[in-house]
């Protein structure tokens, strides 16, 4: 029987992502019909690579691998925006714990925010970057097309291999071993695979992410305290340590 002690932020996403413009529409289950294979979430940014520092008030530096290849709009957009300081002091204004962190609403309650382009995008998926612990994707209202400035770092619960298995049954997804090793040992969010725009991953600062899951929220998730983005800069990688996994901040 499927574990949904495990999986019940999937069913809570569904209703407060297509409550506040982020949504779990049924595109979810078209791109993640796809054979996963060669997943590059764990991929070191080589030296002198653009990479996204965001600088979390009173928390610090959380820095994130960008994926051009795999997410070429996408990051287009969020270096754009970035550049342009559109992210300056907004705040994470969702939070739910073992789930992920989201923010980059110019009006701090999950109804606003536009692309680099004025308008919404498409930023399509890649099979090759999955819900892992750490990624970064975008927020949208049931599809990809419906991508603006809203974004997400996923937290997650890891899984059993049994129930993942039996969780890509009842989605009707295709979870390829590499993916099933990246869930069990690190955790993630596998159920939004093919349904969100993912285009980084944290590779430094997970442990701030990890922190920031534990805020007290009020009854709509928005924490009680706002957690303030600073800045987000982008930044040349000078070749420093990578620590993508919570095992490796202690």
């Amino acid at each position: 029987m499927l574990n949904f002690k495990k999986i019940t932020a999937a069913a809570v996403c569904c209703v407060l992502f297509t409550a506040f413009a982020s949504g779990c529409g049924d595109d979810s289950k078209k791109s993640a019909k796809e054979e996963k294979t060669g997943v590059v979430n764990y991929t070191a940014p080589k030296e002198g690579e653009e990479i996204a520092v965001l600088t979390i008030k009173d928390h610090g530096d959380i820095k994130i691998k960008l994926f051009p290849d795999e997410a070429e709009k996408g990051v287009e957009n969020f270096t754009g925006l970035a550049e342009k300081g559109y992210y300056d002091n907004l705040i994470f204004h969702r939070v739910i714990k073992d789930f992920m962190i989201q923010g980059g609403d110019p009006l701090g309650n999950g109804k606003g925010g536009e692309s680099i382009w004025g308008d919404k995008f498409d930023g399509g998926t890649s099979k090759n970057l999955i819900h892992t612990a750490g990624a970064v994707a975008y927020a949208n209202s049931g599809s990809t097309s419906t991508n603006g400035s809203q974004f997400y770092i996923v937290t997650g619960t890891k899984y059993e291999e049994a129930d993942l298995t039996q969780m890509a049954e009842y989605y009707n997804m295709t979870l390829s071993d590499e993916a099933k090793e990246m869930y069990t040992t690190d955790g993630g969010t596998p159920w939004l695979d093919g349904g969100y725009t993912v285009f980084g991953q944290v590779f430094d600062g997970l442990d701030i992410v990890f922190d920031l899951q534990n805020a007290a929220t009020d009854s709509s998730d928005k924490p009680e305290t706002d957690i303030v983005i600073e800045k987000i800069s982008i930044e040349k990688y000078n070749g420093e340590d990578v620590k993508f996994h919570m095992s490796d901040y202690k």
